[in-house]
């Protein structure tokens, strides 16, 4: 009996493949042409070594300098001596291109198309050789928007992995490249190209009651996981919290309430933002989390949202004092200008792997921010010289946009909304990892955890370099002259003043 098994790698790709009876990972791996690290084959140095998060297997036999006992109690393995028991879910310790691999891609027809609120739209792929596509529920892909010249925007399947017809839902925005497609032009019959699975965020083997929290379309991935839990015998409860910022943002409660049919121990409560809703429950999601629903810690929780959502439970669960058993969440941007739409999923961080009894947080920080700041700089560094000169004028007004819509939330040295302007400088730096068109930059940007870091610490009252704002406008004034080193300089001087914003909020905090 064969068993599927994800490969799940540093740069966010997945790989899925087939494992034969009595048949190694690694054996099936490079027999797919996947080359995930390997040396010895025999169980001896510890090359292959990776993560199980998910299934059963026969460890096979090594020696204890490959794998130590509490390595392998902890969940570590050698693909190079395990055969699978069940299908599995492994992280990889290197990239997808290390690995000589990338993420598939995929034809499909538009089969369906829903505007189910006047905020949101759903709509269908009918995927042409529906079985090559395997994916965790909760992960996402990258779809090709039809007549854009080969854009790309990313979405979370919103249906489960054995679904025929996959399923997304988009919040609409004015101006927004996949919003404009689907409000305006799209058919029922267009062919769509989308690659992937990708993503770190997806559903684990149930071992304890589940807490799933949603921010606006990030109800998307949950209702993935939602439609994996019902197929499955699990007798663990599950509560989901859908946040929103206004009652029209309230999406597929239909769905929902189908599901506590579907699923033995499921629950869900809404929450809407605005005090005028007519919503029982109001405010910010952990306005109304139950000591039921936290168990002391005892829970894992799947969280999709936006930044400041994502910073907001976890100072939440830190001033409770509590520390999940393992706390999963996918960030993405908020729609702020025309053409950044808020269902796309970022990057997130791999998985770190904390010790045994702490589990998992994904996209937990491992740097001060002084080095995140660092490594965003020198990121846009390496942009810069792929993106000077080739910016069209439609792609530098844009630029221009985003940079005086940053300018917008601040007040010389002084946040007119703090909370507003970690969105848009995060969309202001993301335009040229977006513009050059190279994947790999992109993610890696989206990898970074500066926005999260800005929306944990910056607040209304605190000071900001007054220098920032002209930063963000000598950027795109050098773009406009195409003058390299004059970017180079401005994107080295910003760094510096965002550095000295964040030291000083973090002192201001403190206090």
């Amino acid at each position: 009996m064969s068993h599927q098994v994800a490969l799940a790698f540093e740069d966010g790709i997945t790989r899925f493949i087939k494992v034969g009876a009595n048949e190694t990972v690694a054996d099936a791996s490079y027999k797919a042409r996947i080359n995930i690290p390997l040396d010895c084959r025999d169980g001896a140095c510890g090359t292959c070594k990776a993560f199980c998060e998910s299934g059963k297997y026969d460890g096979g036999d090594y020696i204890e300098e490959a794998l130590t006992d509490d390595e392998a109690e902890a969940g570590y393995c050698l693909p190079c001596q395990m055969v699978p028991e069940s299908d599995l879910v492994l992280q990889i310790p290197t990239t997808s291109d290390v690995a000589n691999t990338s993420a598939a891609s995929f034809e499909s027809t538009l089969s369906e198309i829903r505007r189910i609120s006047e905020t949101t739209c759903a709509f269908s792929l009918e995927v042409d050789k529906r079985e090559d596509l395997s994916f965790l529920p909760g992960q996402y892909v990258n779809i090709e928007v039809p007549g854009s010249g080969g854009q790309t925007r990313s979405y979370s399947f919103s249906s489960g992995p054995e679904v025929d017809i996959v399923s997304f839902l988009i919040r609409i925005t004015d101006g927004g490249l996949m919003s404009t497609y689907m409000r305006d032009t799209a058919q029922v019959g267009d062919r769509i190209t989308f690659t992937g699975p990708m993503g770190s965020f997806f559903l684990r083997e149930p071992k304890r009651q589940s807490l799933l929290l949603a921010g606006g379309t990030g109800l998307a991935p949950l209702l993935a996981i939602l439609e994996k839990l019902a197929g499955m015998d699990n007798p663990h409860p599950v509560h989901l919290i859908y946040g929103v910022n206004t009652d029209i943002d309230l999406v597929e409660l239909d769905v929902l309430q189908d599901y506590t049919q579907r699923i033995a121990g499921f629950s869900f409560d809404t929450v809407v933002g605005d005090p005028d809703s007519a919503s029982q429950k109001k405010g910010y999601v952990t306005n109304h989390f139950e000591p039921q629903h936290l168990a002391e810690g005892d829970v894992d929780i799947y969280l999709c949202g936006p930044p400041p959502m994502v910073e907001g439970v976890r100072r939440h669960l830190e001033a409770e004092g509590l520390k999940p058993q393992n706390f999963y969440y996918e960030k993405f941007a908020l729609a702020v200008v025309p053409d950044a739409e808020p269902a796309a999923p970022a990057a997130e961080a791999p998985a770190a792997q904390a010790a045994a009894d702490q589990g998992y947080e994904i996209g937990e920080e491992h740097a001060s921010f002084e080095a995140q700041f660092d490594a965003r700089m020198a990121l846009e560094l390496a942009v810069v010289e792929l993106t000077m000169g080739k910016l069209a004028e439609g792609q530098l007004g844009e630029f221009k946009v985003l940079a005086e819509l940053a300018g917008k939330t601040l007040d010389g040295e002084k946040f007119i909304n703090a909370e507003e302007f970690t969105v848009t400088n995060d969309a202001f730096h993301e335009f040229l990892f977006k513009a050059v068109g190279n994947e790999h930059l992109l993610q890696a940007y989206r990898r970074l955890d500066v926005p999260a870091l800005m929306a944990a610490v910056l607040r209304q009252e605190h000071w900001i370099d007054g220098a920032v704002d002209a930063d963000h406008l000598g950027i795109v004034a050098a773009f406009e002259k195409q003058d390299i080193a004059a970017a180079r300089a401005a994107i080295t001087a910003h760094n510096q003043h965002a550095k000295a914003t964040m030291a000083a909020a973090s002192k201001a905090a403190a206090q």
